[in-house]
């Protein structure tokens, strides 16, 4: 079999294959006794018809096509081999077929063009003394009080309160009514709020727990009162028709209820934690919230780098990378949606799944791009890790997840790129200069395949958001 190359754009291989005129020829007689065994003609039993008549009934032009078939797939296959050509994806034919079933002639030697992906060539600039600017990510102290002030609030008790009106931070129990009032000067009756009533329900008064107006109209009220607030849904809102739209709520105010909160102390840190004292409780959310903080930092300029990197490199990526990626990122998210509880069947329809994957090409492209970089810089620096160093991350891994069936292999492999990664990223830090700069002070922009999943997912959510409840009124505009 004689095979010639030729590179083609998007890291294909062309492949020309001449196909020897007797494998054509024992191609075709074997598919001719195959058909004889398999198809059924009336007055002959299988196997036992004449070869004319097969071919009569059957037409040469099926019986050329079956055997055209089988040599393409079986010379792609034995071409590959015998030009040791690491192909990815599936081979394509670059000859018409039908062309190849006319001029295909059993015991003559056929010809055709075909070609195949394979990893693209990775052409790398400079990458060492890259100059980048990174946020720096700032321990914040006062982190700590905020969460265990957090604690305290889940941990608190409420108790009626008598002798004053309501105040921000309490929590009143109401029975309300609303409607959205008629235009002035229109005729007609104010329209009632779908779902919109409730009768003892509790209310935190803060600013952003119900729709705005709501809750700044019960402070001042004193139990036993009714009263109309006025109140104005957000726009955009859940439920469209209400959007933007004024409220009047007629409201009494049943009781009032503050929050009891427990003392700030070593019994305190027992409850929530598996600490002795608060002193070691606070000392353990320091150490995290500065090892966050020094984290974050240090992913900063791990991700500013590789940003610079890529600026520097040129790889022509095959469309078989590039699919692959897509379905890779699609099905993880669609996994963490359905994790959260969200149906993926009413987000990744039929009809938005094309769209979808047209424009999380770029960002696959990026995500190829970066990935096939940094292992080229592995190779060029031989960084590696060493065997000991991944047993131990995945003996680690396993005895943390004992109680669920995983692949060990797949942690393995997982855990080597992840370790192999960090390593390559060190080093590009190591022999790079990272200027830190305040947090904020750079811009990042969202991967337009990321802002498209958003939005499809929040409109999703909207068409499902048919009728407004008490709880949701209080609930969304809070989010």
């Amino acid at each position: 079999m004689k095979v010639s190359q030729e590179k083609l754009p998007k890291s294909q291989i062309g492949l020309s294959i001449e196909i020897a005129p007797e494998a054509t020829k024992q191609t075709y007689e074997q598919v001719v006794q195959n058909l004889s065994r398999t198809v059924n003609i009336p007055g002959f039993r299988k196997g036992k018809v004449p070869r004319s008549i097969l071919l009569q009934r059957l037409g040469t032009t099926r019986v050329k096509a079956a055997a055209v078939e089988e040599l393409i797939q079986d010379g792609i296959k034995k071409a590959l081999e015998q030009e040791k050509i690491p192909a990815i994806g599936q081979p394509q034919l670059r000859s018409t077929f039908e062309d190849l079933i006319s001029t295909y002639e059993p015991g003559q030697s056929l010809t055709f063009s075909a070609a195949v992906d394979v990893e693209p060539e990775i052409k790398l600039g400079s990458y060492t003394g890259l100059e980048v600017k990174a946020e720096e990510i700032q321990y914040d102290a006062t982190r700590v009080d905020t969460v265990l002030n957090d604690e305290r609030q889940k941990m608190g008790t409420l108790i009626p309160v008598e002798g004053r009106p309501a105040q921000i931070g309490d929590t009143a129990v109401v029975d309300f009514k609303g409607v959205v009032p008629k235009e002035e000067g229109s005729e007609g009756e104010d329209e009632p709020i779908p779902g919109g009533e409730a009768e003892d329900f509790q209310v935190e008064l803060q600013e952003d727990r119900f729709i705005p107006g709501f809750v700044n109209g019960i402070v001042g009220m004193n139990p036993g009162e009714t009263k109309e607030i006025s109140a104005q849904f957000p726009d955009p809102y859940a439920n469209e028709e209400l959007a933007g739209k004024p409220a009047r709520f007629t409201v009494t105010l049943k009781e009032i209820k503050e929050k009891e909160l427990p003392e700030l102390n070593d019994e305190f840190a027992k409850e929530i934690s598996d600490f002795e004292t608060l002193a070691e409780l606070r000392a353990s959310l320091e150490e995290r919230y500065q090892k966050e903080a020094s984290d974050k930092t240090k992913s900063n300029q791990q991700e500013a780098l590789i940003q610079e990197l890529i600026k520097h490199v040129e790889i022509d990526l095959p469309e078989t990378m590039i699919q692959q990626e897509v379905e890779a990122m699609l099905t993880q998210t669609a996994m963490r949606l359905q994790q959260q509880g969200m149906d993926i069947r009413k987000l990744f329809t039929p009809e938005i799944m094309p769209q979808l994957r047209e424009n999380s090409r770029g960002e696959a492209t990026v995500r190829i791009t970066r990935s096939l970089s940094l292992r080229e810089i592995g190779k060029r620096e031989s960084l590696k890790v060493e065997s000991e160093e991944i047993n131990a991350r995945v003996k680690e891994l396993m005895e943390e997840y004992a109680d669920q069936d995983i692949d060990e292999d797949r942690i393995r492999s997982y855990v080597e790129n992840d370790m192999l990664t960090q390593k390559i990223l060190d080093w590009l830090v190591e022999h790079s200069t990272v200027e830190l700069v305040p947090e904020g002070s750079l811009k990042v922009e969202e991967p337009e395949a990321s802002q498209e999943l958003e939005e499809i997912i929040d409109s999703s959510q909207s068409e499902e958001s048919s009728e407004t409840t008490a709880a949701e009124l209080g609930s969304e505009a809070g989010e």
